[in-house]
């Protein structure tokens, strides 16, 4: 347990907050732009969302609402430490209804509810670079992003399509921000990168183990990646709903049934679950 009396409010001191903060607004000038940023040291390893949590403790006031979600699990392992971490050093409330958040912390999805101009959504990256997976050094992939050179990219998507027949990548689909820059979108499914597009809420990306911060202002323009033959496809849950709120149209988990072995499908969004349930009752 953190004793708050030895600790500045929010675990970071005033300084490295500010400094967070101001890597934060220029990510926000420039949509999809990495800004570097010095990782500080927490009492969680490197690879459990250092980064997000650091932009939540930078951000994060007493009046603020938190909600923290790991592939949209209020529950998670990852979700519960992060909130325990956040309240103790803050005080402030926890929420598991995304409509009551002021802050939304995630780690793989994007509410089912769509957010609102006076919330924050941020977001857990284990790898901001999208370039990496054609280029391995960091000096070059910089380079690319300056001149735009995304061939590579592109390239790499086409190669997927003429083995699979389909582009198969599942979560950190690439896209493209105001036209400008590839940016990866964190590892959220395809069907969450839709939610980006024009939205009213701000997104804050951050990587603490890559020292990276970089964001998507309100409405601003995302597309995934595609070919004009080939349009950007989703995951399919057509016909498909939750077997515990019975709802469709949403992203679904696909579980086995352990008393009747048959495939079943439930809200990956808990807290929207659990919203729908008590609403029905």
């Amino acid at each position: 347990m953190i004793d708050a009396k030895h600790y500045n409010f929010a675990f970071l001191d005033e300084g490295s907050k500010r400094e967070i903060r101001r890597s934060i607004l220029k990510a926000v000038a420039i949509p999809g732009y990495q800004v570097p940023f010095g990782s500080r040291e927490l009492p969680i390893g490197r690879g459990w969302g250092t980064g997000g949590i650091q932009i939540t403790l930078s951000i994060i006031g007493k009046e603020d609402v938190l909600k923290v979600i790991d592939q949209g699990s209020d529950d998670s392992v990852n979700a519960v430490n992060i909130k325990k971490l956040v309240e103790e050093c803050t005080g402030v409330e926890l929420t598991t209804d995304s409509e009551e958040a002021s802050i939304i912390q995630s780690r793989h999805r994007i509410p089912e509810i769509p957010m609102r101009n006076d919330q924050i959504l941020v977001l857990q990256v284990p790898t901001p670079e999208p370039l990496r997976i054609v280029e391995p050094k960091e000096s070059v992939t910089k380079q690319m992003h300056a001149e735009a050179e995304y061939s590579g990219m592109w390239l790499s998507l086409f190669e997927d399509l003429t083995r699979f027949g389909e582009i198969s990548i599942s979560s950190e689909y690439p896209v493209m921000a105001e036209g400008r820059y590839v940016m990866n979108p964190s590892p959220i499914p395809r069907y969450d990168n839709q939610k980006l597009n024009d939205s009213d809420t701000l997104y804050l990306f951050g990587a603490g183990r890559e020292k990276k911060i970089y964001a998507v202002p309100p409405h601003t323009k995302i597309e995934s990646m595609c070919f004009e033959d080939v349009p950007f496809q989703t995951e399919d849950f057509e016909g498909k709903h939750c077997r515990l709120c019975g709802a469709a149209g949403v992203y679904l988990d696909e579980i086995i049934d352990e008393k009747t072995g048959e495939t079943v499908y439930e809200c990956s969004d808990t807290g929207f679950c659990q919203k729908r349930r008590e609403r029905g009752a």
